[in-house]
């Protein structure tokens, strides 16, 4: 409700979840709070006294029947049952990951959202309000970068995005609409339709740099094999500049033109692909032109949601997981 009273023009595409406020408590630090509070003998005190600060909050917002919709005993209770559910959960993560290294172990970390949605170097305002990038990776978990020996950059065949904010290749057309209707391109947590448009390899090379990937794995390869011509946008034209960098501020991004490189579609069905040597050779050509759009080999090709329409291009990639 604030963000909307507070927000004027282009909606940032916020889920309305409460995230940001959640973000904006942790770093304020008064109000936060952290799963380990739920542990502490203080933790009924520090519910009402919340509360109090978000009721006084949400009245000058025009909030009503505030103590019903946001009561501190019932809150309290529920609290005391996180505690029961949670508390042999709770401890410290960063010990038990330092020591598993210390002992050997090997270590996967999955990232979500976007390098893009990061809120230091992604498209601000249009983010969301954690590191979502790989720069995430440490400061997430508490594992030091000297630790890391692998980043895999996952990335759709095309590409999408959901809310607002600058997209230059998006496609607000009927072969837009296609690539959503064949993808099921609809927000997981809203279900808002995903604005849809040709692969952007400026977009995704700065990504790829910013995260320090040297794999990628690339999704839904399936969707575009109904397409006679695929289109890559290899640069942006700004102010009639050719741009091959990506911009770092939201305005000169919407002011983006893409510039594409046109690809012959292979136009066949390949959810049954199981191998590379399945694959049309024009679905080679795509790869291997992204591949060197981006810098990093394609080591990872989805034909479709299913584990088993997974390729890896390397068998020995497979053997061990990558």
């Amino acid at each position: 409700v604030m963000n909307k009273l507070l927000v004027q023009g282009e909606s940032i595409g916020s889920t309305l979840r409460g995230i940001g406020p959640c973000y904006r408590d942790k770093v304020g630090r008064t109000f936060a709070m952290r799963a380990t509070d739920i542990l502490q003998a203080d933790l009924p005190d520090r519910i009402r006294t919340i509360v109090e600060a978000k009721h006084k909050l949400l009245a000058g917002f025009g909030g009503e029947n505030l103590e019903e919709r946001l009561n501190a005993d019932k809150i309290i209770e529920e609290a005391s049952r996180w505690a029961d559910q949670l508390g042999p959960l709770i401890g410290d993560t960063t010990s038990e990951l330092l020591d598993a290294l210390d002992d050997g172990k090997e270590l996967l970390m999955e990232g979500a959202q976007g390098s893009l949605l990061d809120i230091d170097h992604g498209t601000f305002p249009f983010v969301t309000s954690s590191n979502s990038s790989g720069v995430g990776i440490s400061s997430g978990s508490g594992v030091p970068a000297k630790w890391l020996k692998s980043v895999t950059g996952v990335a759709k065949a095309y590409s999408t995005r959901v809310g607002g904010g600058p997209f230059p290749t998006e496609l607000e057309c009927e072969t837009g609409e296609k690539i959503r209707r064949l993808g099921n391109e609809f927000g997981t947590t809203t279900g808002r339709p995903r604005r849809c448009g040709w692969f952007d390899a400026v977009a995704v090379r700065y990504a790829a740099r910013l995260s320090g990937i040297d794999s990628l794995a690339l999704m839904m390869m399936d969707v575009l094999a109904h397409f006679e011509e695929i289109k890559v946008c290899v640069a942006y034209e700004i102010d009639s500049q050719r741009v091959e960098s990506f911009p770092c501020n939201a305005t000169a991004l919407r002011n983006a033109r893409p510039i594409y490189e046109t690809l012959p579609g292979w136009n066949q069905d390949v959810t049954g692909a199981r191998e590379m040597t399945d694959l049309p050779q024009l679905a080679h050509d795509y790869l291997e032109r992204i591949s060197e759009l981006i810098g990093v080999p394609v080591k990872v090709v989805s034909v479709g949601p299913d584990r088993a329409q997974t390729i890896f291009v390397d068998k020995c990639d497979a053997a061990v997981g990558v």
